[in-house]
């Protein structure tokens, strides 16, 4: 990076700002060029200190953060990270994403412990990386609402047995319009690693079901893995595949293995996929920050299964697509809005 970042800190807890800015100033990269005690400030010093990111308290007095995304969407894009508490505000978090926020670190509950540093790393990251988020994929796509795809002609002689995606920065509003358009009488299961802190994945799962025409749930443990069922993996558990003496495929949740930068990591839930399933997986990586999907895809690959990776233009973040395409992974490259119809082409 070759440029200093603006950054304006919005929260109503006068520790939180000096924390949040202390946080940042770790890096030389990013300058905190103001702080905002409310939504109302904050459109006032957005408009006079025009910062490159702005970190945002969901919960405030006067205009809280979803009201203040809203208005500040309207008049001029600008990226947004929220920083909350999940147990307080995650279906405003979901809420935040869905009027253009770009990212969410969660806060934790103890502020007052050495705890609220532990973020600081994470904080830095997707602040630069939303720095980097064209204006122009501001705010989100609309979402998609029912009445979903068209049924399909129902054929078993499809070549996939099972959809696995992994995705993360941009990852909500991207399913939010992915998932809506696939058929009730989908023919096969979905499985979803969307990396998200604890306490947001159920959340997440039933706004989605709401908006889509297949049943979405949050994975449990030995879930019979059936055909139009979307299965979200829990955050904090990796989600595997199990085939039972009598034939059935089931889930599994667990927190190993532990050296994954992400629990639950698109990595683990691709190779079981490969290992369960073998040539009869369908790979997709999504857009989001790193390289969780690299190994996966490889998995699937090498079992003889197929990786679609989106397109750059629609990314977000195009940083796990990128590290799959790169190393010659991908079988198609699908910009988000024909990604469904390339799914059903498939299947």
């Amino acid at each position: 990076m070759d440029r200093i970042l603006k950054v304006l800190v919005v929260d109503d807890s006068a520790y939180v700002r000096k924390v949040v800015k202390q946080m940042l100033s770790r890096s030389p990269f990013i300058e905190v060029v103001g702080i905002a005690r409310d939504g109302l400030e904050a459109l006032e010093m957005v408009e006079r200190l025009q910062p490159d990111v702005v970190t945002l308290d969901l919960i405030m007095p006067n205009k809280d953060g979803v009201e203040f995304i809203r208005e500040q969407m309207a008049r001029h894009p600008i990226p947004i990270v929220i920083v909350s508490i999940a147990s307080e505000s995650g279906e405003q978090t979901l809420a935040a994403l869905d009027a253009g926020a770009i990212d969410f670190v969660q806060k934790p509950t103890a502020l007052a412990t050495e705890k609220i540093f532990e973020i600081a790393d994470e904080l830095i990251a997707k602040v630069k990386a939303a720095a980097n988020v064209p204006l122009k994929r501001l705010p989100s796509l609309p979402v998609k609402q029912k009445p979903a795809a068209p049924l399909l002609p129902i054929s078993s002689s499809g070549k996939i047995d099972i959809i696995v995606i992994g995705i993360s920065t941009g990852g909500p509003q991207a399913l939010n319009y992915l998932i809506p358009q696939l058929p009730a009488n989908l023919p096969v299961p979905v499985a979803i690693v969307l990396h998200m802190p604890v306490g947001y994945t159920e959340i997440y799962a039933r706004r989605l079901a709401q908006l889509s025409a297949l049943k979405v749930i949050e994975a449990r443990e030995g879930e019979e893995v059936k055909p139009g069922v979307v299965l979200l993996a829990p955050a904090g558990r990796h989600l595997t595949f199990v085939r039972k003496n009598n034939g059935k495929i089931v889930t599994h949740l667990d927190a190993r293995p532990f050296d994954t930068l992400h629990r639950p990591a698109v990595d683990v839930l691709f190779q079981s996929a490969a290992e369960v399933f073998g040539d009869r997986v369908l790979g997709i990586v999504m857009t989001g920050m790193g390289c969780d999907g690299k190994q996966g895809a490889a998995w699937i690959k090498s079992r003889g299964g197929l990786i679609f990776t989106e397109a750059e233009e629609t990314c977000v973040v195009y940083g796990m697509p990128r590290s799959v395409v790169e190393a010659g992974l991908s079988d198609k490259t699908v910009p988000l809005h024909e990604m469904a119809q390339a799914i059903l082409e498939k299947i």
